[in-house]
């Protein structure tokens, strides 16, 4: 079963790993941070979220931003002293972003009957606009919004078509250490299909 949010809000950040110093956000949201929209309506370790495809509604917009951050990470029994740690970076963000995703839920045993009550769960959750945690694009400073579509329900994508180059797919955790996944996104006519997990196109 498929679900379909419309997520929206005034600011996003979907920071390239790239980029060491500066933030300097994808120009749509990534396939990890469609997931966590998702789970923070509904999560539980016997499920796994798919996100399928990702239309865009707004023109990609851009804005520059000075925020206030620290300068070290934090760390086990180490004291973070803000004055002496914070510094101002620029930030190129995203001005009023808002998309539809369309994902599916996966019983990570196989089992039908446990996707048929976490998809009732999860309807019946976003409709009422409930969640876990607040939802938001990138950085938790941009909340975001959300609506459950229904199936006769349609918005209307951007008419564009771009070549979005590599894009972040999702981090894969192991007991040893954290990789990411990239895919080559592209945006046709405001659409864009996200691949699977296992499937080739996707690169470590």
């Amino acid at each position: 079963m498929k679900h379909r949010l419309k997520v929206w809000g005034d600011f996003a950040c979907f920071t390239r790993p790239e980029i060491k110093t500066e933030r300097v956000s994808y120009e749509i949201i990534t396939p990890s941070a469609a997931r966590g929209v998702f789970e923070a309506i509904l999560w539980s370790p016997e499920i796994q979220w798919n996100v399928e495809s990702i239309q865009v509604l707004n023109p990609i917009k851009w804005i520059n931003v000075r925020r206030n951050e620290i300068a070290s990470k934090a760390a086990e029994y180490k004291e973070i002293y803000i004055e002496e740690e914070r510094v101002q970076r620029s930030s190129l963000i995203l001005k009023d972003a808002a998309y539809v995703i369309e994902a599916s839920l996966k019983s990570v045993a196989g089992d039908l009957n446990v996707e048929k009550k976490f998809n009732t769960i999860f309807k019946r959750r976003a409709l009422k606009g409930q969640c876990f945690t607040q939802p938001y694009l990138g950085c938790r400073e941009f909340s975001s919004y959300f609506q459950l579509l229904e199936e006769n329900e349609q918005c209307q994508p951007i008419s564009e078509t771009r070549d979005l180059g590599l894009m972040l797919h999702d981090m894969e955790y192991s007991k040893n250490e954290v990789s990411s996944r990239f895919f080559f996104a592209v945006m046709k006519n405001g659409k864009v299909a996200v691949p699977f997990r296992n499937n080739s196109e996707i690169q470590r």
